[in-house]
């Protein structure tokens, strides 16, 4: 387990929390194994009617780490962490609601479009650099985001990398409300109840019939993850990954 992610029950609600807030919630190898756990054992409990997922103030989270990205284009072992999550997101038998305040990049965007609900603060940036970076969605998000955002949307968040402000993530499909900073827990945490308080099987027969076939989305999800695998070790990448590590660097 990791000790950035916090798990905590209330009730039948299963808590996820990203607490890195040092590094803005960038996510670690370890990160990923501990989301991923509690996501396939929240699955496995009936006590478990919804999961929520939450970061800090003013970061959802930054993305994976670069530094794991820059090891592995100068040949370091690139681990399958982030992908098994993105397989249990995908695969996750439970309704995910989640709550978003401040910078959400990378993962940090697509995780949301694997949630039923997901609530913003006015100040939440979701943004997707992958192609800046040199390299390619993730996540599903290239299935994914055209079907619930219209391809020019889309297109706009993942080829363009244009930042959305939450209140344009809200017009286009991307979330489901934008409340006040002070509001947000609260918020997440009373829809996740209600859902909790649902009849599981029917709210189970519902949600698989909105979702829709889990294997195409695993399948597009393993497509993205080889195309991102073999992008990391491109010149593109690689030049992306140093430029922005050098600007990092305190002058």
């Amino acid at each position: 387990m990791s000790e950035h992610i916090q798990i905590e029950r209330r009730g039948a609600v299963q808590v996820i929390r990203l607490d890195r807030p040092d590094k803005k919630n960038a996510l670690t190898r370890a990160m990923y194994v501990a989301m991923t756990e509690a996501l396939k054992s929240g699955d496995a409990d009936p006590g478990v009617r919804c999961h929520v997922f939450l970061g800090v103030p003013g970061a959802f989270s930054a993305g994976n780490d670069l530094a794991d990205f820059l090891a592995f284009s100068r040949g370091g072992k690139h681990g399958n962490e982030a992908f098994d999550l993105l397989e249990a997101l995908a695969r996750s038998e439970k309704p995910i609601v989640s709550g978003v305040d401040g910078i959400a990049v990378g993962i940090g965007t697509t995780i949301h479009l694997h949630c039923d609900l997901t609530f913003a603060t006015p100040r939440t940036l979701f943004h997707t650099p992958f192609v800046d970076l040199g390299i390619t969605p993730e996540a599903g998000s290239s299935l994914i985001a055209p079907l619930v955002m219209g391809r020019q949307q889309a297109f706009a968040l993942l080829g363009l990398c244009e930042p959305f402000p939450a209140e344009r993530a809200k017009a286009c499909g991307l979330i489901y409300e934008v409340v006040g900073e002070d509001e947000l827990e609260e918020a997440v945490l009373a829809a996740a109840e209600r859902i909790a308080g649902k009849p599981p099987e029917a709210l189970r027969i519902a949600r698989d019939l909105m979702r829709g076939d889990r294997e195409e989305l695993v399948a597009r999800i393993r497509e993205e993850s080889r195309l991102f695998a073999a992008r990391l070790t491109s010149d593109e990448a690689k030049a992306a990954f140093q430029a922005f590590m050098a600007r990092k660097k305190p002058a």
